[in-house]
């Protein structure tokens, strides 16, 4: 079995930081992408950032410049760094990774989602 658990969601003031961190664990081969994604109340879920193995990353335009997506590798770990937070980035976030598991075996995992809430 794989679970990502997340961390790091909590409440802050607009303008504040929070730092969200996910990471993998269970009979794990290797991982591509991870990334982060948000759902606030009544929307769909967008993406948010991903990064790739090698480090490569993308952000959603509403995110750029003020967050920023890296991992660990060697701890099957994705970090996402917030600054500059605002009221319209509350949402659930929730990661998530493309496992391999076994020979040409790669599920899409994600992780039970933690809530970040901007507000005075």
């Amino acid at each position: 079995q794989v679970q990502l658990v997340e961390s790091g969601g909590g409440l802050v003031q607009p303008g504040g930081s929070l730092r969200l961190s996910c990471a993998a664990h269970g009979r794990i081969f290797s991982i591509n992408a991870m990334g982060w994604y948000r759902q606030a109340p009544g929307k769909q879920r967008d993406l948010v950032a991903t990064v790739t193995t090698g480090g490569r990353t993308n952000y959603a335009d509403s995110v750029k410049g003020r967050f920023t997506i890296s991992r660990d590798n060697a701890k099957n770990t994705v970090y996402l760094q917030m600054d500059s937070l605002k009221p319209e980035d509350t949402a659930v976030y929730y990661c998530n990774a493309g496992i391999v598991v076994g020979p040409v075996r790669q599920y899409d995992y994600w992780g039970q989602g933690t809530q970040v809430t901007v507000s005075s």
